[in-house]
């Protein structure tokens, strides 16, 4: 976790972004567009994602980091692919240049924690790209939520398979969100873990049925995969006093609450905000590098969601009853 800094404020900052792909560029996109920001480029090895983000963002683009890193940025964001997260984050570290590095932190909890020590050790801020969080319909959810009492929590968050998915499955790449969002909403750690994986079409889990419980007793339950034809988003809290549903597509928020014994009760919309969840993350983290604060997401708690999803990943299956040890009905006389 970065710790608060005695640095002064920076009214205007140099900015990068490493990694040129869908992601990278609408980080490009926004960043272009805040006041008191510099753009200075875009780096990706490929030439026609670097096209594609400079017409996209009006920026430099760079082949490599180091080319970016000479070019001189106070902060960066990194949307490359996660097997790279730990070498580039090291090395802008190393540099004392701020990171925000998109989730998850690393390929592994080992190389996500040497990013937090090394980001702690230098001084600089170090944050996690949960944009989930800052997700309008999500802050609604939070502040509904806020001093009750949690019972249970249900997310499901399913689609179609992603072309551009590689070498990961739906946990790391959708449910390490919605572990997050259940450490967010009940401030609590998740102490124990009962995943049920599939991989129906694809090589890595395509289905994932996972089941938690937080140190403070809630049960969580996450419905994903890429077998749903459309999208969805949705979350649901039970609390002792309310039950609060949330679409985070349509970003509609109901709460039901004052219930009786007859089994009535009353029931209204909340109010969501407009903003786009990547430009508010990306505000929020330049804040935190402008006044030395610790950032919304650190990178104590993208570890921390990264441990449990690996926990999902390698928690044992249990067995199938073989044929030959099924009972078979017992027969009924008469």
């Amino acid at each position: 976790m970065s710790s608060k800094r005695s640095a002064p404020a920076k009214a205007g900052l140099r900015v990068g972004v490493i990694g040129a792909g869908v992601m990278g560029s609408n980080h490009a996109r926004v960043l272009a567009g805040l006041p008191g920001i510099t753009l200075v480029g875009v780096v990706d090895p490929s030439h026609a994602h670097r096209t594609r983000a400079t017409e996209l963002a009006g920026c430099e683009s760079f082949e490599t980091l180091d080319q970016l890193l000479a070019a001189g940025v106070d902060a960066v964001t990194v949307a490359a692919p996660t097997h790279l997260h730990h070498e580039i984050a090291l090395a802008c570290i190393a540099s004392k240049v701020h990171v925000l590095v998109e989730k998850p932190i690393a390929s592994s909890v080992e190389e996500g924690r040497e990013i937090v020590a090394a980001a702690h050790a230098a001084g600089v801020t170090l944050m996690v790209g949960h944009v989930e969080r800052f997700n309008p319909a999500v802050a609604a959810i939070k502040q509904a939520i806020k001093g009750e009492d949690i019972l249970s929590i249900a997310i499901t968050r399913v689609g179609p398979f992603p072309p551009r998915m590689s070498n990961v499955g739906v946990v790391i790449d959708l449910a390490v969100h919605d572990i997050d969002l259940i450490r967010w909403f009940t401030e609590s750690d998740i102490v124990e873990v009962q995943p049920q994986l599939s991989s129906a079409v694809a090589e890595r889990e395509d289905i994932a049925l996972l089941q938690f419980r937080t140190a403070s007793g809630v049960l969580a339950h996450i419905n994903t995969n890429w077998l749903t034809p459309f999208k969805a988003r949705s979350v649901t809290v039970a609390t002792r006093g309310k039950y609060v549903m949330g679409d985070l597509l349509t970003r509609q928020v109901t709460e039901c609450f004052g219930f009786k014994p007859d089994g009535s009760y009353s029931m209204r919309h909340l109010p969501v905000g407009h903003d786009e969840p990547l430009r508010a993350e990306l505000i929020s983290f330049l804040n935190a590098v402008r006044h030395g604060e610790i950032p919304a997401v650190t990178g104590d708690e993208g570890v921390a969601s990264l441990e449990i999803a690996t926990r999902c990943l390698e928690a044992p299956a249990k067995p199938a009853a073989s044929s030959s040890a099924r009972k078979t009905p017992r027969r009924v006389a008469g």
